[in-house]
């Protein structure tokens, strides 16, 4: 005997309505499962009663799965903390993150990883907008952690900077001691109206160069970037350049800045670039900014003509990589490791 019911599928606001029934059992099941991996309607479509339909609304069902996929081709796929950016199609975006090492596009020399530190409310998040070319946002939200990947062409060279906002790690010494262990260039931020952030800033500098010098490779100066923000609150300015000259020393990198009217940032991007070992253009104001598929398609083509006179000819560019993610801790564990190995005598991983 073959019972049917009828079953209910609200879609975009619309109910649509089928009857089930005893045939193409298994056909049904497939369909269903795909849908059930893509809704919020799974635990009421997995009902052993309605596990088969009559052929007739098998073409419903399919003009639901379909509207389902198109609305999965538009959805916004970027992470982002209170970017405010438009949404992007998934066709426009590459399936995984960009890593130029992995795929053979550049050298280990042209890889870098920036950590930023500082105390919350700052304004660190607003400083790597304008490093990624991206406009001051108003509205504040705690950062947890945030990490960003920049790619650069600059004279037919592809460079990776890594970006990695260690905001949420002050709870955390071991996380913060493994993020400073894998940074390369550093760039503490404190803010100009805020005393107990300078403060913070002078702790983390001392905290940074005791990590660094328990890795054997680092012998020489490491490479740190001083940014007192805010510089546009000059009425409620609490730290004076004269203590900062004295905390930090005469020779330290400091810059003076405001995220919000954006001055005193190039300054103090070169620096980091020039610290760094990095080109000058990787400057926000001396490189275009592409999409991350017109620089892939770039850094590929450049690489095939490598013998040609006109290899590497061109205005230098950048492209933000929009699904950028940062490694495991497994991983940044292991390069850790492996930079202390590499020497006569192995050093045990000063992490705790």
């Amino acid at each position: 005997m073959n019972a049917t019911e009828r079953l209910y599928l609200p879609i975009d606001g619309i109910l649509f309505s089928c009857l089930t029934g005893h045939h193409q059992p298994r056909i049904m099941h497939l369909v269903l499962q795909s849908l059930c991996q893509s809704t919020a309607l799974a635990p009421a479509l997995q009902h052993p009663q309605i596990s088969n339909i009559s052929k007739t609304d098998m073409g419903i069902i399919k003009t639901v799965k379909g509207r389902w996929r198109q609305q999965d081709k538009t959805a916004v796929v970027i992470r982002s903390s209170s970017s405010g950016n438009r949404p992007v199609s998934s066709d426009q975006l590459p399936l995984r993150s960009v890593d130029l090492l992995e795929l053979g596009l550049t050298k280990p020399r042209n890889c870098h990883r920036i950590v930023v530190l500082g105390a919350p409310k700052v304004g660190k998040t607003n400083i790597l907008r304008r490093f990624l070319g991206k406009e001051f946002e108003e509205h504040y939200e705690p950062t947890t952690e945030d990490f960003h990947r920049k790619l650069f062409y600059i004279c037919g060279e592809a460079y990776q900077i890594d970006l990695l906002d260690a905001a949420g790690e002050r709870d955390f010494p071991a996380k913060r001691r493994l993020s400073i262990l894998t940074g390369d260039i550093f760039l503490l931020v404190f803010s100009l109206d805020d005393r107990d952030s300078f403060t913070e800033a002078c702790e983390l500098l001392k905290e940074i160069k005791a990590a660094k010098a328990k890795l054997l490779k680092f012998k020489k100066k490491v490479p740190v970037v001083i940014c007192g923000n805010k510089a546009d609150q000059d009425a409620q300015r609490a730290v004076t350049r004269s203590e900062v000259t004295e905390s930090f020393g005469e020779d330290a990198s400091f810059f003076e800045t405001s995220a919000k009217d954006d001055t005193g940032l190039e300054g103090m991007f070169r620096a980091l670039a020039s610290l760094g070992g990095l080109p000058d253009e990787t400057s926000p104001s001396r490189h275009q900014i592409i999409s991350i598929l017109t620089y892939q398609s770039l850094c590929i083509g450049q690489r095939g003509r490598r013998g040609s006179r006109t290899g590497g000819v061109g205005a230098p560019c950048a492209a933000v990589d929009p699904v950028a993610r940062r490694p495991s801790f497994t991983s940044d564990l292991r390069l850790v490791l492996g930079s202390s190995t590499k020497h006569n005598k192995p050093e045990k991983c000063q992490i705790q």
